[in-house]
């Protein structure tokens, strides 16, 4: 299918708040699923949205495994779905909503692929702070990754605490233990060389990915880093804390 086909039908779906169209089953390879999430970032900036900056998705080897890839995926995050440390929300309207926890790494210079290093990336970076994304698993993204990507990879929202700042280019994120708390009971504690791949190696990915399409990571870019476990599913009176050793602790609330 062409991709502008694409982005148009995408783009009217999204009006009617709906996902996954049927007319696009099936129908993209995974090239075509970037550039019609791209094209979709395009309307929504063009439509006075402002963007926040990239999340990577599927940050895990057993993940990628288990879906048949052999890399990770990138989505777009949008201003409008920045929230703060605390945040409560309702969750009527979100479609089987669940959170990761994550770190948000924010640039502190521009960079832009091909032929860029972790060293880099490293260089880059201006802060990290603890983080929740918060999914809408809105469609069947094992089944069509493609559209999934098109899709923007069930992005619906971010919630960032208080960052460091400079970032402390000794921080050993593979070292560094994940402690999830809901309700007041902690339900996972990882580490995180075990859990996922590596941030920087991961931005480092984003970036020269991205500089297939001709984009930049921007200064002032927040990336969501990679998810620590699984996406957990949301429920009506949950309280969600998590601490991330080093870096901090993040909390939000669910109605």
């Amino acid at each position: 299918m062409n991709v502008d086909d694409a982005v148009d039908i995408l783009w009217e779906h999204l009006q009617r708040g709906e996902y996954f169209p049927e007319a696009l089953k099936g129908a993209l390879m995974l090239e075509d699923g970037y550039r019609a999430q791209l094209g979709v970032l395009a309307r929504w900036v063009a439509a006075g949205e402002q963007q926040a900056g990239w999340k990577i998705a599927l940050s895990g080897a057993a993940t990628r495994q288990a879906m048949g890839i052999d890399a990770p995926a990138f989505g777009y995050l949008l201003e409008r779905g920045h929230f703060t440390d605390g945040a409560s929300f309702q969750l009527d309207g979100m479609i089987n909503p669940a959170i990761e926890s994550e770190l948000c790494i924010t640039m502190a210079k521009r960079l832009k692929g091909p032929g860029v290093t972790r060293e880099h990336v490293i260089d880059a970076l201006g802060q990290v702070a603890p983080a929740f994304e918060l999914v809408s698993l809105r469609g069947n993204l094992g089944a069509d990754l493609p559209l999934g990507v098109a899709d923007n990879i069930a992005q619906w929202g971010f919630v960032t605490g208080d960052a460091l700042a400079p970032y402390p280019k000794a921080l050993d994120l593979a070292e560094m233990t994940v402690e999830i708390h809901k309700n007041g009971e902690v339900i996972e504690c990882v580490r995180g060389g075990e859990a996922l791949d590596d941030q920087i190696d991961s931005i480092t990915w984003l970036v020269n990915e991205l500089g297939k399409y001709d984009v930049a990571l921007e200064a002032g870019h927040h990336i969501m880093s990679g998810a620590f476990v699984k996406p957990l599913p949301l429920t009506k009176g949950d309280t969600w804390q998590t601490h991330f050793s080093s870096v901090g602790t993040i909390r939000a609330d669910f109605s």
